[in-house]
């Protein structure tokens, strides 16, 4: 398995992102539905036409720079990138935005005209569901769209935080997948969609966004530990890696 974890500055962060975008999707079954990993850290559900993404954190160095903390201010415009080529990729009759789509309440009212553009072009003819996140409980304002807490489509139910215990069909975000494998002296560690086959929880889809690992203690209870994979976004393909030979640290 290839190194996927660079230094992570948010300008390495970006550029790791950008590449992993142009690696081998991964077709995987959710609650008996199949459904395809992308590697910019979508899902699509070919049966539905629906493309999801979870925490995209748009505006993320916006809102650092108004606590006077800053950041390379590219993070909307790269995260917007990975959007455009998922969908032209799957051209999906629905996106759902599973949440924290923004990085605080003002992302969205103060996001400059060019980025507004860009997403607004991106929702022009189709359904776009906004689900509402912890940093993002109110519908996105001036963008349009359908606002919910959850929503049933197929096989599933979308949400932003999972839900405690098993539950067969959630697709969920908040969390920030990550994974680490070690071996042969050295270790790797890369954004992960975690799944057990009865329900998901995606990566954060923002390029400037943290992660959790799979094994610490706010994912005890969701998997069968039996058949939970991470499947990690390499910069060539994804790679299925069951829970058991992952690493806490």
């Amino acid at each position: 398995m290839e190194n996927i974890e660079d230094d992570p500055t948010p300008m390495n962060m970006i550029q790791r992102r950008m590449r992993q975008a142009e690696a081998q999707g991964l077709e995987t079954a959710v609650n008996g539905e199949v459904m395809v990993c992308d590697p910019s850290g979508a899902l699509y559900a070919p049966s539905e036409r629906v493309l999801v993404v979870s925490d995209l954190h748009l505006e993320k160095g916006a809102a650092f720079a108004r606590r006077g903390m800053f950041l390379p201010p590219y993070d909307t415009a790269a995260t917007l990138s990975l959007l455009e080529a998922a969908i032209a990729r799957y051209e999906p009759r629905c996106i759902v935005a599973l949440g924290d789509s923004f990085h605080d309440r003002n992302g969205a009212a103060l996001m400059p005209d060019e980025p507004r553009d860009r997403l607004k072009a991106l929702m022009t003819g189709r359904d776009w569901i906004w689900i509402t996140g912890n940093h993002d409980p109110e519908p996105p304002a001036d963008l349009g769209g359908f606002c919910a807490e959850e929503v049933a489509i197929g096989a599933w139910v979308l949400r932003h935080e999972p839900t405690p215990g098993p539950r067969a069909g959630e697709i969920a975000g908040h969390l920030h997948p990550v994974a680490k494998v070690s071996g042969n002296g050295r270790s790797v560690r890369g954004p992960c969609f975690a799944s057990d086959g009865a329900r998901m929880i995606m990566p954060s889809f923002g390029v400037t966004t943290g992660g959790l690992n799979v094994l610490s203690p706010p994912f005890d209870g969701l998997f069968d530990l039996g058949r939970a994979r991470a499947h990690v976004i390499g910069v060539s393909r994804i790679y299925p890696i069951p829970f058991a030979a992952l690493c806490r640290s």
